[in-house]
């Protein structure tokens, strides 16, 4: 399975390079969170690789927009891996007042 995400600044018409991106699953139970990696978006406002491997279950990308909004200081992601052996591509729009995502290939 291979996870990645692209983060784009829709008021600037760019990539968001810097971002940082917190990648959790949820726990076992489902009364919490546990993360996995971080890391911090290319000069392209993307991220290719985590470092983990996500086998089948509930995630969510956690996205620090303060820099990117003033309303929306961090945006969560959830979604769920059904299968492991898909890539799966998680990108974020951002704007001063509304983002939107889609599940990428």
């Amino acid at each position: 399975m291979s996870l990645s995400t692209h983060v784009l600044d829709a008021a600037k018409g760019l990539p968001a390079a810097g971002t940082t991106v917190r990648l959790e699953r949820r726990d076992a139970d489902g009364t919490g969170w546990t993360t996995l990696a971080a890391a911090r978006t290319d000069d392209d406002g993307r991220i290719r690789e985590w470092g983990t491997e996500p086998s089948a279950g509930i995630y969510r990308l956690v996205f620090d927009t303060s820099g990117l909004s003033d309303f929306y200081p961090e945006v969560t992601v959830a979604f769920t891996i059904t299968d492991p052996g898909r890539h799966l591509h998680v990108p974020l729009l951002i704007s001063p007042f509304a983002y939107s995502t889609y599940r990428g290939s």
